[in-house]
């Protein structure tokens, strides 16, 4: 395969174009930042792009943005992120087109060369790969953001509250309702979150924590 490769980190960036190289594929074009990797793949339409997340100037998601533009602009153009830790955001950004020829992998498994392999040959044959950690915080996600679909709207609102740390009092005179109104609203919500009574767990803020997971 034709590869545009683009990580900042030169020692990883030469380590993985020797691998690649020793694997047959033909590595067109190297860079560092975004921009380049959008000139990089316009001008050579690689079979695919092996993309870091964080990269100059900020460190934050320059290359994940990349990824997405060169999919709007290219729809399906394979692309691979490669990332140093499990940024859920970033993958659900990279699936939201849900066209297929995407992967989201840890650093780490680089190191299983065999496995690599197979993950560069199936989002460039337009499947999806993503790294076991990465399934796994995407179905805490999802399963987070059912639970709360079970919500009322009111109770929606009582949890937002609790979230900015207010007791169930200050709940109360935020909505203008009684304190056993707003009981009750804090019970239901413990009972649709899946939430028992539990001696060793503060249900409270395990709510909010699903609430700002959701």
């Amino acid at each position: 395969m034709r590869l545009v490769l683009a990580d900042d980190a030169v020692l990883l960036r030469e380590g993985l174009v020797r691998l690649l190289t020793e694997q047959g594929h033909e590595v067109v074009a190297v860079v560092g930042d975004g921009p380049a990797l959008l000139a990089a793949e316009a001008t050579h339409v690689p079979d695919l792009s092996i993309v870091d997340v964080r990269m100059p100037p900020t460190h934050t998601d320059e290359g994940l943005r990349a990824a997405v533009a060169i999919r709007a602009r290219r729809p399906g153009a394979p692309v691979l992120v490669l990332s140093q830790y499990v940024e859920v955001s970033y993958a659900d950004n990279l699936l939201a087109d849900r066209r297929g020829g995407v992967g989201y992998l840890l650093k780490d498994r680089v190191a299983d060369v065999a496995s690599f392999a197979d993950a560069l040959a199936r989002v460039a044959a337009g499947g999806t790969v993503l790294d076991p950690e990465v399934v796994a915080q995407l179905l805490v996600r999802r399963r987070a953001h059912d639970r709360l679909s079970r919500l009322s709207p009111r109770e929606r609102e009582v949890l937002a509250l609790m979230a900015e740390g207010r007791s169930n009092t200050a709940i109360a005179r935020a909505l203008v309702v009684s304190d056993g109104a707003v009981e009750k609203h804090v019970g239901s919500i413990f009972t649709k979150l899946d939430l028992p009574p539990d001696e060793d767990l503060n249900r409270r803020v395990l709510a909010v924590l699903a609430f700002l997971q959701g």
